[in-house]
């Protein structure tokens, strides 16, 4: 409920992400689109699982991101779809994300892709990979409260 009153449709999100990494910081960037890609994830035609972040000439730029074409355009019209997207930050932003990518060995990936008042949104997130140990307690822990969860709705 408190997603529709503000307005924020979520389009895509990359559950994929919070199983591989431990999330340290979220940001919120705008993103350069064509006018057939606004269609096509309007549509929620978008796959953000294998996308990633990278840094280059002091801009942020969103790669490997699968946005299909859209179905009633014409193919001339069209656009192509693993394209480099530019994401819209603030100069500081960007600067103490490199700074921490760089020295940390961090790195950059997209959880959400969402409409927020008309505009196409990206949530990235700040990341660092984690281990098969971590993955096994992860589930693990899922596990234990599915049981409990059952156990109490059981009573």
């Amino acid at each position: 409920m408190a997603q529709q009153s503000e307005g924020i449709k979520i389009v895509s999100d990359n559950r994929q992400a919070r199983f591989l990494y431990e999330i340290l910081e979220k940001y919120e960037a705008g993103i350069e689109l064509k006018g057939t890609e606004v269609k096509s994830i309007r549509e929620g035609k978008v796959n953000i699982r294998d996308g990633y972040v990278l840094f280059r000439d002091a801009e942020a730029w969103l790669l490997n991101v699968n946005v299909s074409p859209y179905q009633t355009a014409s193919v001339y019209f069209n656009h192509e779809p693993t394209r480099s997207r530019k994401l819209l930050l603030h100069r500081d932003q960007i600067r103490k994300l490199i700074g921490k990518v760089e020295q940390k060995g961090l790195t950059m990936v997209p959880t959400k892709m969402y409409l927020k008042r008309g505009l196409v949104k990206v949530e990235i997130a700040l990341v660092r990979g984690k281990q098969l140990h971590d993955k096994r307690a992860a589930v693990k822990e899922r596990d234990h409260k599915r049981e409990i969860e059952r156990a109490l709705k059981q009573y």
